[in-house]
C-alpha cells in the first residue's frame, strides 16, 4: 500500500510553546486512520497544520508524493484534501442545498454536482428531508451530517474529520459513524481526529495515540483497543 499522506517530524508552536513535538505518521490510500488523545493532546493542532491553517515550525507533510507543507487550505482542496472542521462551520443563513453547493465552489461541472448532491441525499436521507431548511436551524447532529456532505462535494481523496462526535447524543453519533464508514467503503481515505477513543478505534484500521504533542503508541486499531495502556487511559478500564 502506498502512503497517501506522510507526516515526518511535524512541529507546531504557538508563541514559542511547542504544541506538536516532532510527530511522524502515515495514512495509506483507502485506509481509515485515527488520531486519539485527551483534550489538549495536540490533535486539533496537528489537523490545523495538515490543512494549511497554521504553518508548521518544523517537519514535512507529503500528500500523494508531493510536499504540501504549509500549503494554504484553498490550494489543498484543489489537490483532493477536504477538512470537516470541529464545530462543523456550516453557513447558518444558507439552506442545506446551498451549503452543499458551497462544497463544490471550485468545480464547474454543474450537472455532475447536482448528481452528486442527489447521491449525498441518498446516503444521508435526513438532509434530503431538510433541503430547503436554513442550516442554522438544524440540530447539531444534522449540521455535522451537512458538514460531511459538503466536504464530500469537493471530491476529496483524503477526508480529514475533526471531532465529528463532539457534543452529540449517542444515537446521532452512531448515525454519523455509519456515514463515515459508508464514505470509507466507497474508497475515500479518512483521517479521523476523535476524543471518543473507543468509537474511533472500533471503526478505524489503524490508530495513533497522541499525548502532550507526542505519539506514544501506534498500531492496528483492534490491537490498540485491547492494549491495557489505552484501556486504562481512554476506555475507563
Amino acid at each position: 500500500m502506498s502512503a497517501l499522506l506522510e507526516v515526518r517530524k511535524l512541529e507546531v508552536a504557538y508563541g514559542g510553546i511547542k504544541a506538536i513535538k516532532g510527530i511522524s505518521f502515515r495514512v495509506d490510500e483507502g485506509e481509515m486512520v485515527t488520531l486519539i488523545g485527551a483534550n489538549g493532546a495536540g490533535k486539533s493542532s496537528t489537523l490545523r497544520a495538515l490543512s494549511g491553517l497554521v504553518m508548521p515550525v518544523g517537519g514535512t507533510v507529503t500528500y500523494n508524493g508531493k510536499d504540501v507543507t504549509g500549503v494554504p487550505s484553498h490550494a489543498l482542496v484543489g489537490l483532493g484534501i477536504a477538512l470537516c472542521p470541529e464545530g462543523r462551520g456550516v453557513f447558518a443563513r444558507l439552506s442545506v442545498h446551498e451549503n452543499l453547493l458551497m462544497g463544490a465552489y471550485a468545480r464547474k461541472d454543474k450537472a455532475q454536482i447536482l448528481r452528486e448532491i442527489d447521491e449525498i441525499y441518498g446516503m444521508i436521507p435526513r438532509l434530503k428531508e431538510r433541503t430547503a431548511q436554513l442550516a442554522g436551524t438544524l440540530s447539531g447532529g444534522e449540521q455535522q451530517m451537512l458538514a460531511i456532505g459538503r466536504a464530500m462535494l469537493a471530491r476529496p481523496k483524503l477526508l480529514m474529520l475533526d471531532e465529528p462526535s463532539m457534543g452529540l447524543a449517542p444515537l446521532m453519533v452512531e448515525k454519523i459513524f455509519e456515514i463515515i464508514n459508508l464514505i470509507a467503503k466507497r474508497g475515500t481515505t479518512v483521517l479521523l481526529i476523535e476524543q471518543n477513543a473507543q468509537l474511533a478505534l472500533e471503526n478505524a484500521n489503524r490508530g495513533y495515540v497522541l499525548e502532550s504533542g507526542e505519539i506514544t503508541l501506534s498500531g492496528d486499531a483492534k490491537a490498540l483497543l485491547a492494549d491495557p495502556r489505552v484501556k486504562a487511559a481512554y476506555l475507563g478500564g
